[in-house]
Protein backbone atom coordinates (compact mmCIF):
# COMPACT_ATOMS: atom_id res chain seq x y z
CA UNK A 1 0.00 0.00 0.00
CA UNK A 2 1.11 3.00 -0.93
CA UNK A 3 1.90 5.61 1.89
CA UNK A 4 -0.97 7.71 2.47
CA UNK A 5 0.26 10.13 4.71
CA UNK A 6 1.65 12.72 2.11
CA UNK A 7 -1.95 11.85 0.54
CA UNK A 8 -3.81 13.28 3.54
CA UNK A 9 -1.05 16.05 3.94
CA UNK A 10 -2.00 17.23 0.46
CA UNK A 11 -5.39 17.44 0.82
CA UNK A 12 -5.35 19.75 4.10
CA UNK A 13 -2.42 21.64 3.23
CA UNK A 14 -2.16 22.98 -0.44
CA UNK A 15 -0.58 25.82 0.81
CA UNK A 16 2.27 23.86 2.30
CA UNK A 17 2.82 22.14 -0.79
CA UNK A 18 3.43 25.20 -3.41
CA UNK A 19 7.15 24.96 -3.51
CA UNK A 20 9.21 22.11 -3.35
CA UNK A 21 11.39 22.51 -0.50
CA UNK A 22 9.77 24.59 2.86
CA UNK A 23 11.92 27.22 4.83
CA UNK A 24 11.63 26.84 8.25
CA UNK A 25 13.35 29.88 9.45
CA UNK A 26 13.87 33.30 7.34
CA UNK A 27 16.62 35.17 8.68
CA UNK A 28 16.48 39.16 7.66
CA UNK A 29 19.27 41.35 7.95
CA UNK A 30 18.20 45.45 9.20
CA UNK A 31 20.14 48.59 8.20
CA UNK A 32 21.64 48.53 11.86
CA UNK A 33 23.38 44.78 10.96
CA UNK A 34 20.50 43.64 13.19
CA UNK A 35 19.07 39.89 12.47
CA UNK A 36 15.75 38.92 12.97
CA UNK A 37 14.66 34.82 12.40
CA UNK A 38 11.12 34.35 10.96
CA UNK A 39 9.12 31.01 11.42
CA UNK A 40 7.54 30.32 7.93
CA UNK A 41 3.72 30.53 7.96
CA UNK A 42 4.50 27.08 5.76
CA UNK A 43 5.62 25.50 8.48
CA UNK A 44 2.89 26.30 10.59
CA UNK A 45 0.44 24.64 7.92
CA UNK A 46 2.10 21.87 7.84
CA UNK A 47 2.26 21.22 11.03
CA UNK A 48 -1.37 22.14 11.43
CA UNK A 49 -2.02 20.09 8.22
CA UNK A 50 -0.88 16.97 11.01
CA UNK A 51 -2.99 17.77 13.79
CA UNK A 52 -5.57 17.18 11.84
CA UNK A 53 -5.02 13.92 10.26
CA UNK A 54 -6.43 11.92 13.31
CA UNK A 55 -9.71 13.89 12.95
CA UNK A 56 -9.51 13.76 8.78
CA UNK A 57 -8.63 9.41 9.62
CA UNK A 58 -12.08 8.87 11.82
CA UNK A 59 -14.53 11.59 10.34
CA UNK A 60 -13.66 10.89 6.57
CA UNK A 61 -12.94 7.50 6.26
CA UNK A 62 -14.42 4.24 7.39
CA UNK A 63 -13.11 3.90 10.71
CA UNK A 64 -16.31 5.57 12.20
CA UNK A 65 -18.32 2.83 11.33
CA UNK A 66 -16.02 0.02 12.04
CA UNK A 67 -15.16 0.98 15.45
CA UNK A 68 -18.44 1.48 16.67
CA UNK A 69 -19.95 -1.71 15.42
CA UNK A 70 -17.00 -3.39 16.68
CA UNK A 71 -17.65 -1.51 20.65
CA UNK A 72 -21.37 -2.61 20.65
CA UNK A 73 -20.54 -5.93 19.20
CA UNK A 74 -18.37 -6.27 22.51
CA UNK A 75 -20.61 -4.99 24.90
CA UNK A 76 -23.30 -7.15 23.60
CA UNK A 77 -21.09 -10.37 24.39
CA UNK A 78 -20.66 -9.25 27.61
CA UNK A 79 -16.59 -9.36 27.30
CA UNK A 80 -15.92 -6.67 29.04
CA UNK A 81 -12.66 -5.11 28.22
CA UNK A 82 -11.89 -8.50 25.62
CA UNK A 83 -10.54 -7.52 23.27
CA UNK A 84 -9.48 -4.69 24.94
CA UNK A 85 -9.40 -1.10 23.63
CA UNK A 86 -6.20 -1.22 21.46
CA UNK A 87 -6.87 -4.38 19.73
CA UNK A 88 -10.21 -3.10 18.47
CA UNK A 89 -8.75 0.24 17.48
CA UNK A 90 -6.05 -1.24 15.74
CA UNK A 91 -8.24 -3.88 14.23
CA UNK A 92 -10.53 -0.73 13.16
CA UNK A 93 -7.64 0.90 11.69
CA UNK A 94 -6.45 -2.07 9.83
CA UNK A 95 -9.23 -2.81 8.26
CA UNK A 96 -10.01 0.99 7.35
CA UNK A 97 -6.93 0.56 5.18
CA UNK A 98 -7.73 -2.47 3.48
CA UNK A 99 -11.04 -0.67 3.02
CA UNK A 100 -9.94 2.46 2.10
CA UNK A 101 -6.61 1.48 -0.67
CA UNK A 102 -9.13 2.00 -3.88
CA UNK A 103 -9.39 5.37 -2.97
CA UNK A 104 -5.78 6.14 -1.63
CA UNK A 105 -4.55 4.57 -4.57
CA UNK A 106 -6.35 6.97 -6.81
CA UNK A 107 -5.28 10.08 -5.11
CA UNK A 108 -1.73 8.57 -5.17
CA UNK A 109 -1.66 7.66 -9.11
CA UNK A 110 -3.63 10.92 -10.13
CA UNK A 111 -2.57 13.51 -7.98
CA UNK A 112 0.08 12.68 -5.58
CA UNK A 113 2.77 11.14 -8.28
CA UNK A 114 1.91 13.48 -10.59
CA UNK A 115 2.76 16.45 -8.47
CA UNK A 116 6.11 14.46 -6.83
CA UNK A 117 7.04 14.27 -10.68
CA UNK A 118 6.29 18.31 -10.86
CA UNK A 119 3.79 17.44 -13.78
CA UNK A 120 0.59 18.81 -12.18
CA UNK A 121 0.66 22.21 -9.90
CA UNK A 122 -0.37 22.11 -6.34
CA UNK A 123 -3.98 23.28 -6.80
CA UNK A 124 -4.43 21.00 -9.64
CA UNK A 125 -2.81 17.87 -7.29
CA UNK A 126 -5.90 18.85 -4.53
CA UNK A 127 -8.61 19.08 -7.01
CA UNK A 128 -7.62 15.84 -8.70
CA UNK A 129 -7.08 14.28 -4.84
CA UNK A 130 -10.90 15.51 -3.43
CA UNK A 131 -12.63 13.72 -6.66
CA UNK A 132 -11.84 9.66 -5.33
CA UNK A 133 -12.31 10.86 -1.48
CA UNK A 134 -15.63 13.23 -2.63
CA UNK A 135 -16.64 9.87 -4.17
CA UNK A 136 -16.49 7.53 -1.82
CA UNK A 137 -17.95 9.94 0.81
CA UNK A 138 -21.32 10.52 -0.94
CA UNK A 139 -21.80 7.04 -1.76
CA UNK A 140 -22.00 6.32 1.95
CA UNK A 141 -24.05 9.78 2.85
CA UNK A 142 -27.69 9.75 2.75
CA UNK A 143 -29.31 12.02 1.04
CA UNK A 144 -31.83 13.10 3.88
CA UNK A 145 -28.43 14.23 6.13
CA UNK A 146 -26.81 15.75 2.98
CA UNK A 147 -30.04 17.60 2.61
CA UNK A 148 -30.16 18.66 6.36
CA UNK A 149 -26.65 20.45 6.48
CA UNK A 150 -27.33 21.73 3.09
CA UNK A 151 -30.44 23.34 4.55
CA UNK A 152 -28.89 24.55 7.83
CA UNK A 153 -25.66 26.10 5.40
CA UNK A 154 -28.53 27.70 3.26
CA UNK A 155 -27.34 25.65 0.28
CA UNK A 156 -29.85 23.51 -0.70
CA UNK A 157 -29.35 23.10 -4.75
CA UNK A 158 -26.22 21.81 -6.28
CA UNK A 159 -26.16 21.03 -10.46
CA UNK A 160 -23.75 18.61 -9.91
CA UNK A 161 -22.18 16.67 -6.52
CA UNK A 162 -18.90 18.15 -7.81
CA UNK A 163 -20.73 21.52 -6.16
CA UNK A 164 -20.81 20.26 -2.73
CA UNK A 165 -18.04 21.60 -0.45
CA UNK A 166 -16.18 19.44 2.02
CA UNK A 167 -17.21 21.61 4.83
CA UNK A 168 -21.31 20.21 4.26
CA UNK A 169 -20.29 16.99 3.43
CA UNK A 170 -18.19 15.96 6.27
CA UNK A 171 -20.43 16.35 9.15
CA UNK A 172 -23.16 14.92 6.46
CA UNK A 173 -21.08 11.71 5.94
CA UNK A 174 -20.17 11.64 9.86
CA UNK A 175 -23.79 11.73 10.44
CA UNK A 176 -24.79 8.80 7.85
CA UNK A 177 -21.69 6.64 9.44
CA UNK A 178 -23.37 7.26 12.87
CA UNK A 179 -26.94 5.98 11.54
CA UNK A 180 -25.56 3.34 9.84
CA UNK A 181 -23.06 1.65 12.49
CA UNK A 182 -26.17 2.10 14.99
CA UNK A 183 -28.31 -0.01 12.62
CA UNK A 184 -25.60 -2.87 12.21
CA UNK A 185 -24.84 -2.93 16.04
CA UNK A 186 -28.27 -3.11 16.83
CA UNK A 187 -28.81 -6.20 14.25
CA UNK A 188 -26.11 -7.74 15.96
CA UNK A 189 -27.06 -7.27 19.48
CA UNK A 190 -30.76 -9.14 19.07
CA UNK A 191 -28.74 -12.83 19.24
CA UNK A 192 -26.88 -12.25 22.02
CA UNK A 193 -30.28 -10.46 23.89
CA UNK A 194 -32.26 -13.52 23.09
CA UNK A 195 -29.47 -15.46 24.65
CA UNK A 196 -29.21 -13.13 27.93
CA UNK A 197 -33.19 -13.36 28.09
CA UNK A 198 -33.54 -17.09 28.09
CA UNK A 199 -30.97 -17.99 30.43
CA UNK A 200 -32.51 -15.10 32.74
CA UNK A 201 -36.11 -16.84 32.09
CA UNK A 202 -34.68 -20.48 33.20
CA UNK A 203 -32.81 -19.06 36.13
CA UNK A 204 -35.96 -17.61 37.27
CA UNK A 205 -37.78 -20.57 37.07
CA UNK A 206 -35.12 -22.08 39.00
CA UNK A 207 -35.49 -20.07 41.68
CA UNK A 208 -31.05 -18.99 41.27
CA UNK A 209 -32.17 -15.38 41.57
CA UNK A 210 -29.01 -14.99 43.14
CA UNK A 211 -26.80 -16.13 40.44
CA UNK A 212 -26.00 -13.51 37.90
CA UNK A 213 -27.02 -14.85 34.25
CA UNK A 214 -24.24 -12.66 32.75
CA UNK A 215 -22.37 -15.62 34.30
CA UNK A 216 -24.59 -18.53 32.65
CA UNK A 217 -25.02 -16.91 29.01
CA UNK A 218 -21.63 -15.86 28.78
CA UNK A 219 -19.99 -19.04 27.60
CA UNK A 220 -22.94 -19.66 25.41
CA UNK A 221 -22.36 -16.59 23.58
CA UNK A 222 -19.08 -16.94 23.05
CA UNK A 223 -19.82 -20.60 21.98
CA UNK A 224 -22.40 -19.56 19.31
CA UNK A 225 -20.07 -16.76 18.24
CA UNK A 226 -17.51 -19.28 17.63
CA UNK A 227 -19.54 -21.56 16.02
CA UNK A 228 -21.05 -18.97 13.32
CA UNK A 229 -17.20 -17.88 12.61
CA UNK A 230 -18.27 -14.08 13.68
CA UNK A 231 -15.09 -12.23 13.46
CA UNK A 232 -15.04 -13.58 9.70
CA UNK A 233 -18.63 -12.77 9.20
CA UNK A 234 -18.60 -9.21 11.03
CA UNK A 235 -15.27 -7.70 9.31
CA UNK A 236 -16.45 -9.47 5.79
CA UNK A 237 -19.78 -7.78 6.19
CA UNK A 238 -18.30 -4.17 7.67
CA UNK A 239 -15.98 -4.22 4.38
CA UNK A 240 -18.62 -5.29 1.74
CA UNK A 241 -21.26 -2.64 3.35
CA UNK A 242 -18.92 -0.10 1.86
CA UNK A 243 -18.91 -1.24 -1.89
CA UNK A 244 -22.75 -3.13 -2.15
Amino acid sequence: MKSWLPMLVLLFSPAALAAPGIDALTMTTGQGGEQTYTLSIQVLLVMTALSMLPAALILMTSFTRIVIVLSILRQALGTAQTPSNQILVGLALFLTFFIMSPVLSEIYDTALAPYLEDKITANEALDAARRPLREFMLAQTRDDDLALFARISGQEHFEHETDVPFTLLMPAFATSELKTAFQIGFLLFIPFLVIDLVVASVLMSMGMMMLSPLIISLPFKIMLFVLVDGWALVLGTLATSFYV
